[in-house]
């Protein structure tokens, strides 16, 4: 189906252009949202009638989006969850999580505005997108972590991970004596060595 955008479409194209689209993407994306119109003489004389003022509302959307994206630039969130001890979560973060973390945070943002490519699975710090406008995206870090003090190990860039894992490592060993009867430990082969 061809359509004429009413808007910039991620991937598609700019306001005006005439684009082929599958019907479905059309029907049930695009048409409702008022995203675009079917691509008919009929339409095309109503867009270019209107295109000024649609091109004028584009505008001065994308300033006021602008705007808030100085408010959201640098913005870090964190989110304390349950993970296991190699820091796989218990469940993941998705879209609603963060959204409801920059709310609380006193910004303005919904859910269609946050681009997350895969749910995050891990402990971690993220950098997921927020378009505020299909011009206009900012980048919001996210840091997942099991407590607050990890988020601030995290925050400051260690990799807690590997810190964790480093303790386990410097635990006891004993040593090794390649002359050793086999199953004798260190202490035996010292005694049988004064005798």
């Amino acid at each position: 189906m061809e359509v004429i955008l009413l808007e910039r479409v991620e991937k598609l194209g700019r306001i005006g252009d005439v684009v082929k689209v599958k019907d479905g993407f059309a029907r049930n994306y695009l048409l409702p949202n008022k995203k675009a119109l079917r691509a008919n003489d009929a339409n095309r004389k109503v867009f270019e009638a209107n295109r000024e003022r649609l091109e004028a509302e584009n505008a001065s959307k994308r300033t006021d989006a602008e705007k808030e994206s100085k408010g959201l630039e640098g913005v870090s969130v964190t989110l304390i969850r349950q993970a296991s001890n190699t820091g796989q979560l218990y469940g993941s973060v998705a879209v609603r999580d963060i959204v409801d973390a920059l709310v609380a945070d006193s910004h303005k943002v919904n859910k269609a505005q946050v681009v997350l490519d895969k749910p995050i699975k891990s402990i971690g710090l993220y950098e997921v997108r927020v378009a505020l406008h299909p011009e206009v995206s900012v980048t919001v870090k996210v840091n997942v972590a099991r407590s607050p003090e990890e988020a601030e190990m995290q925050s400051q860039g260690v990799d807690v991970m590997a810190a964790m894992f480093e303790k386990d490592e410097a635990g006891f060993t004993e040593d090794y004596d390649p002359n050793a009867e086999p199953g004798a430990t260190a202490e035996v082969q010292a005694e049988s060595s004064e005798g």
